[in-house]
């Protein structure tokens, strides 16, 4: 949605977050519930949607992880007011993911902005940590889930992704929930490899690459 379609206290949402200003954020949220505006409009008008214009100014090279991280913690300082108004009201989110950095790896803050890239898409994001053992991510996906995303940072780790792969098989959950795969050492032929379902580069492109397994529009 442009920002001809939003009203003023929605784009100040939105522009709160590209700017990364969480208190501004926080503040506008909260502006916009105490004048009535239903939770769902300043997600969809104005978190969803900044998110999104986040990834493309990241695929732009006009931001860089330090700005993605920024107003990803933006955006949290908002969704955090909103979540719960959501769930009152019974909003689904367009997916569920479990997400988490594969056994062996303690590195957290590529992990950790996909998470937060995915939130803000509107995702649901069951976060696992670090250093994630495969049957973690089993026992996870059987209270249901539509995607696992691994990540990796280290070449000697990202040999578990294959070892999460077939845990899942081996539960009979590889046909309920896709798999993404990312990380520095990763590429789309080692995901093609180890029978992953995609590979993300950077978090910009999770989201979308998210959507596209799910088949969302």
């Amino acid at each position: 949605m442009n920002s001809k379609a939003r009203d003023k206290g929605l784009e100040e949402v939105y522009n709160a977050v590209l700017e990364g200003d969480a208190e501004a954020s926080h503040q506008g949220v909260q502006t916009a519930l105490a004048e009535g505006r239903n939770p769902e409009d300043i997600l969809h008008q104005s978190l969803i949607p900044a998110m999104k214009e986040v990834g493309e100014r990241f695929e732009r090279q006009e931001y860089y992880v330090p700005e993605m991280l920024i107003a990803a913690r933006s955006m949290q300082a908002a969704l955090n007011l909103i979540r719960p108004l959501l769930v009152v009201r019974g909003v689904k989110a367009v997916g569920k993911v479990a997400l988490g950095t594969v056994q062996g790896d303690l590195h957290d803050i590529g992990k950790n902005l996909v998470g937060m890239m995915l939130e803000g898409g509107g995702f649901e994001v069951i976060d696992l940590g670090t250093d994630v053992a495969p049957a973690k991510f089993v026992e996870v996906a059987q209270d249901g889930v539509d995607l696992v995303a691994m990540s990796a940072l280290l070449t000697t780790t990202m040999t578990k992704m294959p070892a999460v792969i077939k845990a899942l098989a081996e539960a009979g959950l590889r046909d309920q929930a896709k798999v993404m795969i990312g990380g520095a050492p990763v590429t789309q032929e080692y995901s093609r490899q180890i029978g992953a379902d995609g590979y993300a580069p950077d978090a910009s492109q999770a989201v979308a690459l998210a959507r596209a397994l799910l088949n969302l529009s």
